[in-house]
C-alpha cells in the first residue's frame, strides 16, 4: 500500500502553479511596427512646395514665418502652400494679414524664376498694404559668378 504525502501549503494535488510572467515579445513587435510606420509617414506630413532657393552667405532666420508667398519653378504662386492666382495674391495677403495681425510677408522664389515675375509678385504684396517683405534664401556659400 502506498502512502500519499500531503501537498505543500498553497498547492493542490495534480495542478501546477499559475504562471505570472508576461510575454513581452508580441508587445515589442507591435511597438517596432508602429515606430516604423511613424518614421515613414512623418516626413510626408511636412511637405510643402518644393523650390530651390538661391544661396547667400548672410541669411536671416525665418523660423517664425506665418505669411509665406512662394513662387514655384513653374511660376505658380502659393500663399502658405495653397495655390493662388497672381491677380488675387494681394487681396488674400491683405485678408490674412488683417485676420492674423502679421504685418510681415516672407517671399520665397525658385532661383530659376525670372526676376520680373518675382518683382511683380512683390509689387502685388506691397500694393496690398504690406510694407515689410523679406526674401527667403538658403544659407550657404553664394555661387561664383563667371566673368
Amino acid at each position: 500500500m502506498a502512502i500519499s504525502a500531503p501537498a505543500p501549503s498553497g498547492m493542490r494535488r495534480g495542478r501546477r502553479p499559475a504562471l505570472s510572467d508576461i510575454n513581452v515579445t508580441p508587445l515589442v513587435d507591435v511597438v517596432l511596427v508602429l515606430l516604423i510606420i511613424f518614421m515613414v509617414t512623418a516626413p510626408m506630413m511636412q511637405r510643402g512646395v518644393d523650390v530651390r532657393l538661391p544661396r547667400v552667405e548672410s541669411s536671416a532666420d525665418a523660423q517664425e514665418q506665418r505669411l509665406v508667398v512662394t513662387v514655384g519653378r513653374d511660376q505658380k504662386v502659393y500663399l502658405n502652400d495653397k495655390l493662388v492666382g497672381v491677380s488675387l495674391i494681394g487681396e488674400r495677403v491683405r485678408d490674412l494679414s488683417r485676420s492674423s495681425g502679421v504685418d510681415f510677408v516672407f517671399l520665397r522664389a525658385d532661383r530659376e524664376v525670372p526676376y520680373g515675375r518675382v518683382m511683380s509678385v512683390m509689387d502685388a504684396i506691397k500694393k496690398a498694404g504690406i510694407e515689410k517683405v523679406g526674401l527667403v534664401t538658403e544659407p550657404g556659400p553664394a555661387p561664383r559668378r563667371e566673368r
